[in-house]
């Protein structure tokens, strides 16, 4: 009997406290998923910059499951609606937060400060914090076999290069293009018409244009949406699709796609944060990591180019050519670079334009 009294005070006693339940129940679920956000600065849509990085937030969540739960916030603009986001989200519990636009440093960098348990990636970025990391990907190496692909199929020898802001990686992209454009015509040009805009299909699509009537006969952007492949389609000139795959909307025109990887990198750093094991690490990827390549080639290219595509590709990733490897002369004359090969902090720094360019490089913002 004095045993069976002493079971009915326990049970009364826990009953009359149920909030010592509490850290029982949470136990026996185990440990709260990981909130991760991403910040997107254009729609996701079914294509372009914030579709990729979209894709990489997907492969995430498949391969880490109930250990995370994502959140998108997207058509961000850059400066202080960034930063505002950002910090809702910090207030919405987010210990992992994606900033995946340039314009988004600032801000990132504010709000990481102010909340240094929260960890923040941003992509594309030159500064860091103990609590903010920055990555980003060796575009100009796809960008490089997609110049020589234009090369090998321009009948005019002109290439039209629609590009968004004068930042760094966008300028080694249009040289790396025209490097791989002249590997193969010596007397090819490429034509830049700067938007000073990421996102902005209607502009996009007035600078594929132009660019036509100048004489492009090939096109390839650094923009966010389907614009210039759709230009490309109605125009019946080549494609050299940027960041996504676009033979959806440019089935004839699309050579090949300079398309963006981040799933193994998204998983990696979540994996990182959950284990307790996340430091601010820089990370520049290329093709090796499989973070950029050169994909969707079209099915009616001659087997004599996919081969000698795949030929540079290899060349490249076992390191017996380089991009960015002497001689370089600007479009100025000026010879850049009369030996070797240019190292890191110089293409990280990159603000002039090869030989075959024809524009110039505004100031960055």
């Amino acid at each position: 009997m004095y045993k069976n009294l002493r079971r009915a005070f326990v049970r009364a006693a826990l009953l009359a406290l149920p909030g010592l339940m509490l850290p029982l129940h949470a136990a026996a679920q185990g440990p709260l998923p990981l909130k991760v956000a991403f910040v997107y600065v254009s729609p996701v849509g079914q294509a372009g910059w914030s579709y990729q990085h979209d894709l990489g937030r997907r492969a995430m969540a498949r391969k880490l499951g109930a250990q995370v739960q994502t959140t998108v916030v997207e058509s961000v603009a850059e400066g202080p609606d960034a930063e505002r986001v950002m910090r809702d989200l910090v207030a919405q519990g987010h210990k992992l937060i994606f900033a995946t636009s340039f314009g988004y440093l600032e801000g990132a960098l504010r709000v990481a400060a102010e909340h240094p348990d929260v960890r923040f990636e941003h992509a594309g970025g030159y500064k860091t914090a103990p609590n903010l990391n920055t990555y980003n990907a060796r575009y100009y190496e796809a960008r490089w076999l997609a110049g020589r692909l234009a090369g090998m199929n321009s009948t005019s020898g002109i290439a039209g290069y629609v590009a968004g802001f004068p930042v760094p990686e966008v300028v080694q992209g249009i040289n790396a293009f025209a490097l791989g454009m002249r590997s193969v015509n010596p007397k090819a040009s490429v034509r830049v018409v700067w938007l000073q805009s990421w996102f902005d299909p209607s502009r996009e699509r007035d600078a594929a244009v132009t660019l036509i009537r100048q004489g492009a006969d090939v096109l390839t952007n650094h923009t966010a949406s389907p614009a210039v492949a759709l230009v490309a389609e109605e125009q019946g000139v080549r494609l050299l699709a940027n960041q996504s795959d676009m033979s959806a909307f440019a089935p004839k025109a699309q050579l090949a796609a300079v398309t963006h990887h981040w799933g193994d990198y998204y998983t990696q750093v979540a994996r990182a944060v959950i284990a307790g094991t996340w430091r601010p690490q820089p990370v520049w990827g290329g093709m090796r990591e499989g973070m950029v390549q050169l994909s969707a080639l079209n099915a009616r290219l001659p087997a004599a180019q996919v081969n000698a595509i795949d030929a540079a590709r290899q060349s490249l990733l076992a390191g017996r050519s380089a991009v960015f490897a002497a001689p370089l002369v600007d479009n100025a004359g000026r010879t850049r670079l009369s030996a070797g090969r240019l190292d890191d902090g110089q293409i990280a720094a990159m603000d002039w334009f090869v030989q075959g360019v024809v524009g110039s490089v505004p100031a960055s913002r």
